[in-house]
Protein backbone atom coordinates (compact mmCIF):
# COMPACT_ATOMS: atom_id res chain seq x y z
CA UNK A 1 0.00 0.00 0.00
CA UNK A 2 1.30 3.44 -0.91
CA UNK A 3 0.72 5.98 1.83
CA UNK A 4 0.69 8.71 -0.79
CA UNK A 5 -2.18 7.17 -2.79
CA UNK A 6 -4.33 5.63 -0.07
CA UNK A 7 -7.27 7.48 1.42
CA UNK A 8 -6.67 9.15 4.79
CA UNK A 9 -9.10 6.79 6.53
CA UNK A 10 -7.52 3.62 5.11
CA UNK A 11 -3.99 4.85 5.81
CA UNK A 12 -4.77 5.76 9.40
CA UNK A 13 -6.53 2.46 10.09
CA UNK A 14 -3.78 0.36 8.53
CA UNK A 15 -0.88 2.18 10.20
CA UNK A 16 -2.45 2.37 13.65
CA UNK A 17 -3.51 -1.27 13.48
CA UNK A 18 0.07 -2.29 12.75
CA UNK A 19 1.46 -0.08 15.52
CA UNK A 20 -1.08 -1.40 18.03
CA UNK A 21 -0.34 -5.00 17.07
CA UNK A 22 3.31 -4.69 18.12
CA UNK A 23 2.54 -2.22 20.96
CA UNK A 24 4.89 0.55 19.81
CA UNK A 25 5.35 3.81 21.67
CA UNK A 26 6.02 6.02 18.65
CA UNK A 27 6.48 5.87 14.88
CA UNK A 28 7.99 8.82 13.02
CA UNK A 29 7.64 9.31 9.26
CA UNK A 30 10.60 11.29 7.86
CA UNK A 31 10.38 12.96 4.44
CA UNK A 32 12.54 15.54 2.69
CA UNK A 33 12.12 16.50 -0.96
CA UNK A 34 15.55 18.08 -1.42
CA UNK A 35 17.64 15.11 -0.24
CA UNK A 36 15.12 12.47 -1.32
CA UNK A 37 14.88 11.10 2.22
CA UNK A 38 11.96 8.76 2.92
CA UNK A 39 12.40 7.03 6.25
CA UNK A 40 10.53 5.49 9.17
CA UNK A 41 11.79 5.54 12.76
CA UNK A 42 9.94 3.02 14.94
CA UNK A 43 10.37 3.25 18.73
CA UNK A 44 8.99 0.11 20.32
CA UNK A 45 9.76 0.29 24.04
CA UNK A 46 11.91 2.54 26.23
CA UNK A 47 11.25 1.07 29.69
CA UNK A 48 14.83 -0.15 30.11
CA UNK A 49 16.47 2.84 28.43
CA UNK A 50 16.63 4.77 25.14
CA UNK A 51 15.59 2.85 22.04
CA UNK A 52 18.74 1.77 20.24
CA UNK A 53 18.69 0.20 16.80
CA UNK A 54 20.44 0.55 13.49
CA UNK A 55 19.31 2.35 10.36
CA UNK A 56 18.63 0.01 7.47
CA UNK A 57 18.54 1.29 3.88
CA UNK A 58 16.77 -0.97 1.42
CA UNK A 59 14.93 -0.78 -1.88
CA UNK A 60 11.54 -1.80 -0.50
CA UNK A 61 8.85 -2.79 -2.99
CA UNK A 62 6.20 -0.78 -1.12
CA UNK A 63 6.02 1.74 1.69
CA UNK A 64 3.85 -0.69 3.67
CA UNK A 65 6.66 -3.26 3.45
CA UNK A 66 9.13 -0.70 4.83
CA UNK A 67 6.83 0.18 7.73
CA UNK A 68 6.27 -3.48 8.57
CA UNK A 69 10.03 -4.08 8.54
CA UNK A 70 10.64 -1.16 10.88
CA UNK A 71 7.94 -2.37 13.29
CA UNK A 72 9.15 -5.97 13.39
CA UNK A 73 12.83 -5.06 13.65
CA UNK A 74 12.29 -2.51 16.44
CA UNK A 75 10.31 -5.00 18.50
CA UNK A 76 13.16 -7.48 18.05
CA UNK A 77 15.59 -4.86 19.36
CA UNK A 78 13.53 -4.51 22.55
CA UNK A 79 13.76 -8.25 23.18
CA UNK A 80 17.41 -8.33 22.18
CA UNK A 81 18.41 -5.66 24.69
CA UNK A 82 16.25 -7.10 27.46
CA UNK A 83 17.45 -10.70 27.16
CA UNK A 84 21.07 -9.52 26.91
CA UNK A 85 20.81 -7.62 30.21
CA UNK A 86 21.39 -4.21 28.58
CA UNK A 87 19.81 -0.99 29.88
CA UNK A 88 18.37 -0.16 26.48
CA UNK A 89 15.01 -0.11 24.79
CA UNK A 90 14.18 -1.17 21.26
CA UNK A 91 13.92 0.95 18.13
CA UNK A 92 14.84 0.77 14.45
CA UNK A 93 14.92 3.01 11.41
CA UNK A 94 14.54 2.16 7.74
CA UNK A 95 15.35 4.40 4.80
CA UNK A 96 13.56 3.61 1.56
CA UNK A 97 15.98 3.60 -1.36
CA UNK A 98 18.82 1.86 -3.12
CA UNK A 99 21.94 2.37 -0.96
CA UNK A 100 24.16 2.02 -4.05
CA UNK A 101 22.38 4.84 -5.90
CA UNK A 102 20.27 6.98 -3.59
CA UNK A 103 22.49 7.48 -0.54
CA UNK A 104 24.34 10.77 -0.05
CA UNK A 105 25.89 12.91 2.67
CA UNK A 106 22.93 15.27 2.39
CA UNK A 107 20.41 12.46 2.88
CA UNK A 108 22.21 10.96 5.89
CA UNK A 109 22.67 14.36 7.55
CA UNK A 110 19.00 15.16 7.04
CA UNK A 111 18.16 11.84 8.64
CA UNK A 112 20.47 12.79 11.52
CA UNK A 113 18.36 15.89 12.16
CA UNK A 114 15.26 13.75 12.59
CA UNK A 115 17.17 11.61 15.10
CA UNK A 116 18.27 14.76 16.94
CA UNK A 117 14.68 16.02 17.14
CA UNK A 118 13.74 12.93 19.17
CA UNK A 119 15.94 14.25 21.98
CA UNK A 120 17.74 11.00 22.81
CA UNK A 121 14.71 8.73 22.82
CA UNK A 122 16.23 7.01 19.77
CA UNK A 123 19.92 6.20 19.29
CA UNK A 124 20.91 5.03 15.83
CA UNK A 125 23.75 2.93 14.37
CA UNK A 126 24.69 1.24 11.10
CA UNK A 127 22.73 -1.67 9.67
CA UNK A 128 22.09 -3.34 6.32
CA UNK A 129 22.76 -0.81 3.57
CA UNK A 130 24.55 1.70 5.82
CA UNK A 131 28.15 2.01 7.00
CA UNK A 132 30.30 3.60 9.68
CA UNK A 133 30.96 6.43 7.19
CA UNK A 134 27.22 7.07 6.98
CA UNK A 135 27.13 7.27 10.78
CA UNK A 136 29.85 9.93 10.61
CA UNK A 137 27.47 12.05 8.53
CA UNK A 138 24.63 11.39 10.98
CA UNK A 139 26.94 12.39 13.85
CA UNK A 140 27.38 15.81 12.25
CA UNK A 141 23.75 16.51 13.17
CA UNK A 142 23.21 14.55 16.39
CA UNK A 143 25.13 13.01 19.27
CA UNK A 144 22.59 10.19 19.49
CA UNK A 145 24.54 7.78 17.28
CA UNK A 146 26.85 4.84 18.00
CA UNK A 147 28.85 2.47 15.84
CA UNK A 148 31.24 5.23 14.84
CA UNK A 149 34.79 4.51 13.59
CA UNK A 150 37.31 3.62 16.29
CA UNK A 151 39.31 6.76 15.46
CA UNK A 152 36.26 8.75 16.66
CA UNK A 153 36.02 6.74 19.90
CA UNK A 154 33.45 4.29 18.59
CA UNK A 155 33.47 0.55 18.20
CA UNK A 156 33.81 0.51 14.44
CA UNK A 157 32.20 -2.21 12.38
CA UNK A 158 30.07 -4.36 14.75
CA UNK A 159 29.86 -7.26 12.27
CA UNK A 160 32.71 -9.34 13.77
CA UNK A 161 31.12 -9.16 17.23
CA UNK A 162 27.69 -10.02 15.84
CA UNK A 163 29.18 -13.02 14.07
CA UNK A 164 30.95 -14.12 17.24
CA UNK A 165 27.64 -14.11 19.14
CA UNK A 166 26.01 -16.22 16.44
CA UNK A 167 28.99 -18.57 16.58
CA UNK A 168 28.50 -18.89 20.36
CA UNK A 169 24.81 -19.63 19.76
CA UNK A 170 25.65 -22.31 17.22
CA UNK A 171 28.13 -23.94 19.57
CA UNK A 172 25.61 -23.93 22.44
CA UNK A 173 23.00 -25.46 20.12
CA UNK A 174 25.49 -28.14 19.07
CA UNK A 175 26.10 -28.89 22.76
CA UNK A 176 22.35 -29.40 23.22
CA UNK A 177 21.76 -31.39 20.03
CA UNK A 178 24.95 -33.47 19.77
CA UNK A 179 26.29 -33.62 23.34
CA UNK A 180 29.39 -31.47 22.69
CA UNK A 181 30.02 -28.11 21.07
CA UNK A 182 32.74 -29.06 18.62
CA UNK A 183 31.88 -28.13 15.04
CA UNK A 184 34.63 -30.22 13.46
CA UNK A 185 33.11 -32.20 10.62
CA UNK A 186 29.67 -30.65 11.08
CA UNK A 187 27.92 -29.70 7.84
CA UNK A 188 26.63 -26.12 8.01
CA UNK A 189 24.60 -24.22 5.41
CA UNK A 190 24.98 -20.44 5.61
CA UNK A 191 22.40 -18.28 3.87
CA UNK A 192 24.04 -14.91 3.25
CA UNK A 193 27.72 -14.06 2.90
CA UNK A 194 27.54 -10.36 3.71
CA UNK A 195 29.32 -8.50 6.49
CA UNK A 196 28.14 -10.79 9.30
CA UNK A 197 27.77 -13.98 7.27
CA UNK A 198 31.32 -13.92 5.98
CA UNK A 199 32.77 -13.36 9.46
CA UNK A 200 30.67 -16.29 10.67
CA UNK A 201 31.89 -18.49 7.83
CA UNK A 202 35.46 -17.69 8.86
CA UNK A 203 34.79 -18.74 12.46
CA UNK A 204 33.04 -21.93 11.38
CA UNK A 205 35.88 -22.81 9.02
CA UNK A 206 38.44 -22.36 11.79
CA UNK A 207 36.38 -24.74 13.94
CA UNK A 208 36.54 -27.43 11.26
CA UNK A 209 33.02 -27.14 9.83
CA UNK A 210 32.12 -28.16 6.28
CA UNK A 211 30.36 -25.15 4.79
CA UNK A 212 27.76 -24.67 2.09
CA UNK A 213 26.90 -21.05 1.31
CA UNK A 214 24.65 -18.91 -0.84
CA UNK A 215 23.91 -15.23 -1.44
CA UNK A 216 22.27 -13.02 -4.05
CA UNK A 217 25.59 -11.17 -4.42
CA UNK A 218 28.78 -12.73 -5.76
CA UNK A 219 31.49 -10.84 -3.86
CA UNK A 220 31.15 -12.59 -0.50
CA UNK A 221 30.65 -15.99 -2.08
CA UNK A 222 33.94 -15.74 -3.94
CA UNK A 223 35.78 -15.21 -0.65
CA UNK A 224 33.79 -17.98 1.03
CA UNK A 225 34.75 -20.44 -1.70
CA UNK A 226 38.38 -19.47 -2.21
CA UNK A 227 39.40 -18.73 1.37
CA UNK A 228 37.09 -20.92 3.44
CA UNK A 229 36.49 -23.83 1.03
CA UNK A 230 32.71 -23.34 0.99
CA UNK A 231 30.54 -25.10 -1.56
CA UNK A 232 28.33 -22.56 -3.33
CA UNK A 233 24.70 -23.27 -4.21
CA UNK A 234 21.84 -21.29 -5.73
CA UNK A 235 19.77 -19.22 -3.23
CA UNK A 236 16.65 -21.33 -3.75
CA UNK A 237 18.58 -24.55 -3.02
CA UNK A 238 19.90 -23.60 0.42
CA UNK A 239 16.85 -24.83 2.35
CA UNK A 240 17.10 -28.36 0.95
CA UNK A 241 20.73 -29.00 1.89
CA UNK A 242 21.30 -32.16 3.92
CA UNK A 243 23.25 -30.55 6.77
CA UNK A 244 23.56 -30.57 10.54
CA UNK A 245 23.04 -26.83 10.98
CA UNK A 246 21.28 -24.14 8.96
CA UNK A 247 22.45 -20.55 9.61
CA UNK A 248 20.19 -17.85 8.07
CA UNK A 249 22.24 -14.66 7.78
CA UNK A 250 20.28 -12.67 5.20
CA UNK A 251 16.86 -11.01 5.52
CA UNK A 252 13.96 -12.15 7.70
CA UNK A 253 10.73 -14.17 7.51
CA UNK A 254 12.45 -17.04 5.69
CA UNK A 255 11.21 -19.68 8.16
CA UNK A 256 7.74 -20.03 6.72
CA UNK A 257 5.55 -23.09 6.13
CA UNK A 258 7.07 -23.87 2.73
CA UNK A 259 10.73 -23.51 3.72
CA UNK A 260 10.44 -25.28 7.07
CA UNK A 261 9.08 -28.33 5.25
CA UNK A 262 12.28 -28.41 3.15
CA UNK A 263 14.75 -28.27 6.04
CA UNK A 264 17.03 -31.27 6.60
CA UNK A 265 18.92 -30.16 9.70
CA UNK A 266 18.91 -30.52 13.46
CA UNK A 267 19.70 -26.90 14.32
CA UNK A 268 18.67 -23.50 12.96
CA UNK A 269 20.88 -20.71 14.30
CA UNK A 270 21.79 -17.60 12.33
CA UNK A 271 22.22 -13.84 12.30
CA UNK A 272 19.16 -12.74 10.32
CA UNK A 273 16.48 -10.78 12.19
CA UNK A 274 12.88 -12.00 12.44
CA UNK A 275 13.58 -15.38 10.86
CA UNK A 276 10.20 -16.84 11.82
CA UNK A 277 7.39 -15.52 9.66
CA UNK A 278 5.09 -16.09 12.65
CA UNK A 279 6.48 -16.64 16.16
CA UNK A 280 3.69 -19.01 17.20
CA UNK A 281 2.86 -20.95 14.05
CA UNK A 282 6.35 -21.38 12.64
CA UNK A 283 8.10 -21.56 16.00
CA UNK A 284 5.87 -24.53 16.77
CA UNK A 285 6.48 -26.06 13.32
CA UNK A 286 10.25 -25.96 13.80
CA UNK A 287 9.90 -27.50 17.26
CA UNK A 288 7.52 -30.21 16.02
CA UNK A 289 10.09 -31.16 13.40
CA UNK A 290 12.65 -31.82 16.16
CA UNK A 291 14.86 -28.88 15.18
CA UNK A 292 16.64 -26.85 17.84
CA UNK A 293 16.03 -23.18 17.02
CA UNK A 294 18.26 -20.53 18.62
CA UNK A 295 16.13 -17.34 18.76
CA UNK A 296 17.62 -14.79 16.38
CA UNK A 297 17.28 -11.75 18.63
CA UNK A 298 19.31 -13.58 21.26
CA UNK A 299 22.22 -14.94 19.24
CA UNK A 300 22.65 -11.90 16.96
CA UNK A 301 22.86 -9.51 19.93
CA UNK A 302 26.66 -9.16 19.66
CA UNK A 303 26.35 -6.08 17.47
CA UNK A 304 24.07 -4.40 20.01
CA UNK A 305 26.40 -5.37 22.84
CA UNK A 306 29.28 -3.90 20.83
CA UNK A 307 27.68 -0.49 20.33
CA UNK A 308 26.32 -0.43 23.90
CA UNK A 309 29.92 -0.77 25.06
CA UNK A 310 30.59 2.68 23.61
CA UNK A 311 28.58 4.23 26.44
CA UNK A 312 31.28 3.39 29.00
CA UNK A 313 34.40 3.93 26.87
CA UNK A 314 34.79 1.31 24.19
CA UNK A 315 37.04 -1.69 24.81
CA UNK A 316 36.65 -4.35 22.11
CA UNK A 317 37.83 -7.19 24.36
CA UNK A 318 35.05 -6.39 26.83
CA UNK A 319 32.46 -6.42 24.05
CA UNK A 320 33.61 -9.88 22.94
CA UNK A 321 33.63 -11.13 26.55
CA UNK A 322 30.05 -9.96 27.12
CA UNK A 323 28.98 -11.48 23.82
CA UNK A 324 30.36 -14.85 24.89
CA UNK A 325 27.57 -15.00 27.52
CA UNK A 326 25.16 -15.74 24.67
CA UNK A 327 26.35 -19.37 24.90
CA UNK A 328 24.89 -19.89 28.39
CA UNK A 329 21.71 -17.92 27.66
CA UNK A 330 20.96 -20.14 24.67
CA UNK A 331 21.29 -23.25 26.83
CA UNK A 332 18.96 -21.65 29.41
CA UNK A 333 16.38 -20.95 26.70
CA UNK A 334 16.44 -24.58 25.55
CA UNK A 335 15.82 -25.65 29.16
CA UNK A 336 12.98 -23.15 29.61
CA UNK A 337 11.41 -24.28 26.33
CA UNK A 338 11.31 -27.85 27.60
CA UNK A 339 10.09 -26.90 31.09
CA UNK A 340 7.24 -24.72 29.80
CA UNK A 341 6.50 -26.95 26.77
CA UNK A 342 6.70 -24.01 24.36
CA UNK A 343 8.88 -23.20 21.37
CA UNK A 344 12.21 -21.50 21.99
CA UNK A 345 11.17 -18.19 20.41
CA UNK A 346 8.30 -17.81 22.87
CA UNK A 347 10.53 -18.95 25.74
CA UNK A 348 13.03 -16.20 24.89
CA UNK A 349 10.28 -13.58 24.50
CA UNK A 350 8.85 -14.54 27.91
CA UNK A 351 12.27 -14.10 29.52
CA UNK A 352 12.78 -10.71 27.85
CA UNK A 353 9.28 -9.49 28.74
CA UNK A 354 9.75 -10.56 32.37
CA UNK A 355 12.77 -8.25 32.69
CA UNK A 356 10.81 -5.37 31.14
CA UNK A 357 7.75 -5.97 33.35
CA UNK A 358 9.87 -6.32 36.49
CA UNK A 359 11.53 -2.99 35.68
CA UNK A 360 8.15 -1.31 35.10
CA UNK A 361 6.97 -2.60 38.49
CA UNK A 362 10.13 -1.32 40.17
CA UNK A 363 9.77 2.10 38.54
CA UNK A 364 6.14 2.36 39.68
CA UNK A 365 7.23 1.96 43.31
CA UNK A 366 10.00 4.58 43.21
Amino acid sequence: MSLANASSTDTQFDLFTKVARFDHEQVLICQDNHSGLKAIIAIHNTVLGPGLGGTRMWKYATEAEAINDALRLSRGMTYKAAISGLNLGGAKAVIIGDPAKDKSEHLMRKFGRYVENLGGKYVTAEDVGTTTKDMEYVAMETEHVVGLPEIMGGGGDPSPVTAYGVYMGIKASAKKAFGNDSLTGKKIAVQGAGKVGLHLIELLHKDGAIITATDIFESGLKTAAEKYKATIVKPEAIFEQDVDIFAPCALGAILNTENIAKLKCQIVAGAANNQLEDDNIHGDMVRAKGIYYAPDFLINAGGLINVYSEYNGYVREIAFAQTENIYNTVLNIYSKSEEDNINTQLAAIKLAEKRINDTMLLQSKI
